[in-house]
């Protein structure tokens, strides 16, 4: 778990990252991966936002479930940012079933009082061109429902370079995650700033 004591203190803004491999760092070295990478820069740049990354390689939204209560519970988020679904897809999860899983980890995020970002996450077109469609149009579907920030998918862009792909090409190797890093930097600073907007409008 990512967090930094002396600088959770003070952040404003308390981000809960559920997530699996992509975002625990698989096969790289906890110090190179993005969730590290971007909570540095937020000390660096003395930015009051603490990640608190629960990421764990394999997870799949029902996994998430069991746990999501005790992790909102312990951590009292301002926000929950869901990467997740991955999982699901590669092992063939009924389309219903993932919206439901997905529905049901924003709503309980929201009923504790949370802002909720969820990643349009995208399967390998080897899964089928229909499955493969009906998978990303489930998490614009949950959005709209919930009323979630829909976030793009970090690995859009790095998943077609073998350079920045490990020898499995289904993760990232250690030259993506900088890249990674600047991507959900901007992302979550237009999360953020979308929310503070709405905010005001009301």
């Amino acid at each position: 778990m990512l967090t930094n004591l002396s600088f959770t203190s003070y952040a404003k803004d308390k981000i809960l990252l559920i997530g699996d491999s992509l975002s625990a760092g698989y096969g790289v070295e906890q110090a190179q991966a993005w969730v590290h990478l971007l909570q540095n820069k937020y000390i660096e740049d003395n930015t009051p936002i603490t990640i608190i990354n629960t990421a764990i390689s394999g997870q799949t939204t029902d996994n998430a479930i069991l746990k999501i209560e005790a992790w909102l519970t312990t951590h009292k988020p301002s926000h929950v940012l869901i990467e997740l679904g991955g999982n699901d897809g590669i092992r063939g999860f009924p389309i219903k079933l993932l919206q439901k899983h997905l529905t049901q980890l924003v709503t309980i995020s929201q009923q504790h009082g949370a802002k909720v970002a969820l990643m349009e996450i995208q399967i390998p077109p080897n899964l089928g061109p229909r499955y493969r469609k009906m998978f990303t149009d489930t998490y614009t579907k949950v959005s709209k429902q919930t009323n979630a920030y829909l976030m793009p998918y970090f690995m859009t862009d790095i998943a077609i370079k073998p350079s920045l792909m490990l020898n499995d090409n289904l993760h990232p190797n250690a030259k993506a995650q900088p890249i990674i890093r600047d991507f959900m930097h901007k992302e979550i600073d237009s999360w953020l700033q979308d929310r503070r907007l709405n905010k005001t409008r009301v």
